[in-house]
């Protein structure tokens, strides 16, 4: 019989469902927009209510099926986007959506002390950004909320318990909190005892490729699936994304989305004691995902084509910038000087003055995206620096690489092969499926068998030239 598999996909700024079979044939996808709701007792705080963001996914669960009834579903999976969490109440209801780019903590990271156990136990800096400094800030405006708090847990394990009813957390996500012990694989109650949080409201965690159980039957009769149909445990969509591309120990890939994580597999827990990675549980908690990160990426260009070029296709900008000869200005407009833990707050163009009388659109738009390589590149020196990266090639992933001239930048400034595997534009979707097909003993294509499109590093290119004074430019902007 069909194998097939209904894939759930959260992101930041849009979700989506997708049907796959177990032979990677993506049957339909279904995209739909997060909505988020500001909370005004913070500078700057953002939630979601789950309640809506369900009801969205199961219209985009339902059209699919209703498409596609020839294709059966098997089971279910999801991988959600990180540092995200979902709240239950005392009668386990999901009621309150805490998103990654919520940041009501802020005002309150100064009263954590225990930074240096932090970072060694996490993996992660004190900032913001993580559920355990959301979590404090709740409770410091809505102590009331927050002590009716029974459970919480991720956006990919949130939708493990909407189709079955059981909570869980995959350790790529629980390291993602601040209250996981990513070496010994358990929650810690100092870390929980830092940020003010008590232990009961932690799930068990389940690795990725555990089932959860049967689908519940009223989900089951809703959707018009079979009452055997499972739920099998994702987890964080970076670590599902690397997946797809078959990454293994010592290989080191690029997600280049609206950020681009440059990440390597370890076998040991690695810790900098300069603290300038991420060191993440990999799927299933027993390698290490070695991260540093430029901050936004994609998304510039996404805007710039948007203000530039809006009745352009992507494929007509990259035929014109393929003729550039020169470069007249350097672009700067990524987020993060990871290794420093400091944002890079002033972007923009620099170029000679007077203005040239030769500047075109299409040098802004061949600017941002050797911005975009450039800010990769100086992650990938960082994180060699830490583990080094003995292999001749480089893998690639997510929709970013579309871009072509994106790819053979990299491979010129790296000097290493690129390689981007087919289905690279859909990592999350590819990935889950592989995650499934293990639990059913199906074969996924391997990665030698997959097809693949590598880009040569050259010689003497444009971009090494552009590099340079990219660099200076943006030391200038960002002194």
């Amino acid at each position: 019989m069909e194998t097939n598999y209904l894939v759930v996909d959260m992101g930041t700024g849009n979700s989506r469902v997708g049907l796959v079979s177990a032979d990677g044939t993506i049957w339909g996808i279904r995209n739909y927009e997060n909505q988020y709701y500001k909370d005004k007792q913070y500078e700057d705080a953002q939630y979601f209510l789950p309640e809506e963001w369900e009801n969205n996914l199961l219209g985009g669960c339902k059209e699919l099926l209703k498409e596609f009834p020839e294709h059966p579903v098997r089971a279910i999976t999801s991988s959600g986007a990180r540092e995200s969490i979902v709240l239950y109440n005392k009668v386990g209801k999901a009621y309150l959506g805490l998103p990654n780019i919520d940041n009501r903590g802020r005002a309150w990271m100064a009263e954590i002390e225990d930074r240096t156990f932090i970072y060694e136990k996490t993996g992660r800096w004190v900032t913001e950004d993580f559920p355990a400094a959301k979590l404090m800030g709740y409770r410091k405006k809505y102590p009331e909320e927050f002590a009716g708090i029974a459970k919480i847990t991720s956006l990919s394990e949130w939708i493990g318990e909407m189709f079955t009813g059981k909570l869980v957390i995959e350790p790529s996500q629980a390291c993602e909190t601040q209250f996981f012990d990513i070496e010994s694989k358990e929650w810690s109650e100092r870390l929980c005892g830092d940020y003010g949080i008590s232990m009961d409201i932690l799930p068990e965690i389940a690795k990725a490729g555990d089932s959860l159980g049967k689908i519940k039957k009223e989900m089951a009769d809703e959707l018009g699936i079979s009452e055997d149909a499972e739920f099998i445990v994702g987890g964080a969509d970076t670590q599902i994304a690397l997946k797809s591309v078959g990454m293994g120990v010592g290989d080191v890939a690029v997600v280049s989305g609206t950020t681009s994580p440059v990440a390597t597999i370890t076998d040991y827990k690695y810790y900098d004691k300069q603290e300038r990675c991420w060191t993440d549980s990999n799927l299933g908690g027993e390698t290490y995902q070695v991260e540093t990160n430029p901050g936004v990426t994609g998304l510039n260009y996404q805007k710039m084509k948007a203000f530039l070029f809006p009745d352009a296709s992507y494929e007509e900008m990259e035929e014109e910038m393929a003729k550039q000869t020169e470069y007249l200005c350097t672009a700067s407009f990524s987020s993060l000087y990871f290794s420093e833990k400091r944002s890079l707050k002033k972007g923009g163009f620099v170029m000679k003055a007077p203005f040239e009388t030769t500047m075109k659109p299409i040098h802004l738009i061949w600017a941002v995206v050797a911005d975009i390589a450039c800010s990769i590149y100086v992650q990938y020196r960082s994180l060699c620096e830490m583990t080094g990266h003995e292999k001749d090639y480089i893998l690639g992933c997510a929709g970013g690489f579309q871009s072509k001239m994106l790819c053979q930048h990299l491979a010129d400034l790296t000097g290493k092969k690129l390689v981007i595997r087919e289905g690279f534009s859909q990592a999350s979707i590819n990935g889950c499926l592989r995650i499934c097909n293990a639990y059913y003993g199906i074969d996924s294509e391997t990665e030698s068998e997959q097809a693949a499109t590598i880009y040569t590093p050259k010689e003497d290119s444009l971009i090494q030239e552009y590099y340079k004074e990219w660099l200076k430019n943006r030391e200038m902007l960002n002194p």
